[in-house]
């Protein structure tokens, strides 16, 4: 016997929409009981940015609207000025219109949350400007309300921040009475959007759920657990930062300089409270300098008693780690591999090739304290990210992570030098290179003697110039290992100047910033399969808007279970047996009122 299926159809709207990841979620929703399986569509979606009006659209589906909320006063209090003579509230024939004159069954709403948001001191909360900003919850529940008070939507979702619970309060109790009045049951609750949604950071928010009585009497359950997921878990499906199959978003954000620095010195999982610890004498760090570093290897050397890897066809010094650190060279008489004093002269240059080289380290690591518990924090790979928050600096909260696939190792096999003793790696195709593999060969007979006649002798080979003195003749082969072509060079960034750098943190990974692809993807915004590219050209505009979204895959375990209760109503169950806390209890009025059928 074959059992057929019955498609109902579930409309949701959204006001606030912001870029849609709520309406996202809610289309993706799903529900099925006694042959009908819920189809869930939206009607579309309000929201005062043009811009997030735009990814809205994009992202839902459906056409969104662009309308200012606020009333008049509320316009005045919050941009200091009267509004634009073309300006006008809201009516409800706006909203009808916004809504494509459909009668949706859900409506969702995530006001601006600014002021009720603990990144705002307690001071400027209470400011008339953010009062007016916080005064949209109330109005845009009565709009709402207003506006299907003919024939009222089952259920409401009222999403925010959960300190809304505390310095929203007297907003709170006034919607709980609006709701109330228009015969609704109302619960708040606080859930985790991590835990709901599957996600890979921890995201506390205040839900407030009404459910109307005489239209909706199951019970309305929460949403199940799950388990946070790590961070690597999200971010290893992606590119690496700043491939361009990654699209525009995947960019790593430009840094001061002392940024980068302080970044590396972060213990993963930790914050810039980490930097404490370290050992700072005369404003600067006394136990660490920087070190430029080639990946795979580069210009590295073996030990005497240690194998070689793979000869490869492009086996250069620069490749790989195709040199040997052998204990029979003779006194460094010459100044081999020494270092030069930043103030003296050094020798002169000349066009033989040997092994003298001097280099400079610079010890200048600036260092600073912060105010906040998560300033400069590098999330570890494996562990959940903190809340997404609108911010676009790695200074204001956890927005680092600890990454460990720079790709320093050295794979190939580059550069590397065979041990005399040991045997040799496979013999490959194409290896007419010192760089391109083990094609090096540790050989203890050279006999460097350092007598008149060596080319090693006068030659300054890797030798480095000083930044204060002048160089030789440049030869047609001037290369940084046939003479004295190295440069001493002091430039290190000034410590607010702007960059992208790839320094090893002490744990071995490169500590860096989210890009905004990778918030996209913690917020579940995006998937590794489908990329996509947001509104603009700004890219903190995106990061903020990101920041400001309902996860899609949050929103979507709400959808279920509210698909779930309107089927049940829809198919006359009242009762379900159900380990999950209930979210709206029964109002004992409601179930002695007759419940029309909804279809």
């Amino acid at each position: 016997m074959i059992k057929t299926v019955e498609e109902v159809e579930v409309r949701h709207f959204h006001m606030f929409c912001g870029l849609g990841g709520g309406a996202l979620g809610f289309n993706r929703g799903r529900a099925e009981l006694n042959g009908l399986r819920a189809r869930f569509r939206c009607l579309g979606g309000i929201d005062v940015s043009p811009a997030a009006i735009r990814d809205f659209e994009n992202l839902a589906g459906v056409r969104g609207t662009v309308l200012d909320l606020f009333d008049r006063e509320q316009f005045r209090a919050f941009h200091g000025c009267e509004p634009p003579a073309a300006w006008r509230e809201v009516a409800i024939a706006d909203i009808h219109r916004a809504a494509g004159n459909e009668r949706p069954h859900i409506v969702f709403l995530s006001a601006p949350c600014k002021g009720f948001s603990g990144l705002l001191s307690e001071a400027r909360s209470r400011s008339e400007k953010y009062q007016a900003l916080n005064r949209l919850t109330l109005r845009g529940v009565f709009l709402m309300l207003e506006a299907w008070k003919d024939d009222p939507p089952e259920l409401f979702v009222f999403e925010n921040v959960p300190r809304i619970a505390t310095r929203g309060r007297h907003l709170l109790d006034q919607i709980n009475a609006l709701l109330r009045s228009y015969g609704y049951a109302v619960a708040e609750t606080f859930h985790d959007c991590g835990e709901i949604g599957g996600l890979a950071q921890s995201r506390k928010r205040f839900l407030l759920v009404a459910r109307h009585a005489a239209k909706v009497r199951p019970f309305l359950y929460e949403p199940p657990k799950r388990q946070l997921r790590g961070v690597g878990e999200i971010l290893g499906k992606l590119p690496l930062p700043g491939d361009m199959r990654g699209g525009p978003m995947h960019a790593v954000p430009n840094l001061q300089w002392k940024t980068w620095v302080r970044l590396a010195f972060v213990e993963a999982g930790s914050d810039w409270r980490s930097l404490n610890r370290l050992r700072v004498v005369d404003g600067r760090l006394a136990d660490y300098v920087l070190m430029p570093e080639m990946r795979n290897d580069a210009f590295g050397a073996r030990r005497r008693d240690e194998s070689c890897g793979t000869i490869t066809g492009d086996a250069r010094v620069a490749k790989g780690a195709f040199a040997v650190a052998d204990p029979r060279h003779p006194q460094n008489e010459f100044g081999a591999l020494g270092v030069d004093a930043w103030g003296r002269a050094t020798g002169a240059v000349t066009g033989q090739r040997a092994g003298n080289s001097r280099f400079i380290a610079d010890p200048r690591f600036p260092n600073s304290q912060g105010e906040h518990g998560t300033k400069y924090r590098a999330q570890p790979w494996g562990d959940p990210s903190q809340t997404v928050t609108g911010s676009d600096r790695v200074g204001s909260g956890a927005l680092c992570v600890a990454d460990p696939r720079p790709g320093w190792e050295n794979r190939y096999g580059n550069l590397s030098v065979q041990d005399w003793s040991d045997p040799a790696s496979t013999v490959i195709g194409g290896g007419k290179g010192v760089q391109g593999g083990w094609l090096s060969v540790a050989d203890p007979r050279c006999g460097l003697s350092r007598e008149r006649g060596d080319n090693y002798l006068t030659a300054g080979h890797y030798g480095v110039v000083s930044w204060g003195q002048p160089s030789g003749a440049v030869s047609a082969a001037a290369g940084h290992d046939s003479g004295r072509w190295n440069v001493a060079d002091p430039r290190l960034p000034e410590p607010g100047q702007k960059l992208v750098a790839v320094i090893r943190a002490l744990d071995g990974t490169w500590h860096r910033p989210f890009t905004t692809l990778e918030l996209a993807a913690l917020q579940s915004l995006v998937d590794p399969e489908h990329l996509f590219d947001l509104d603009g050209t700004s890219d903190s505009a995106k990061r903020e808007r990101i920041g400001n979204a309902v996860p899609p895959a949050a929103a979507q375990a709400i959808a279920d279970l509210m698909g779930q209760t309107l089927l049940m109503q829809w198919t006359g169950e009242t009762f379900s047996l159900s380990e999950l806390p209930i979210w709206v209890q029964p109002v004992a009025v409601a179930l002695s009122v007759e419940t029309p059928e909804v279809r």
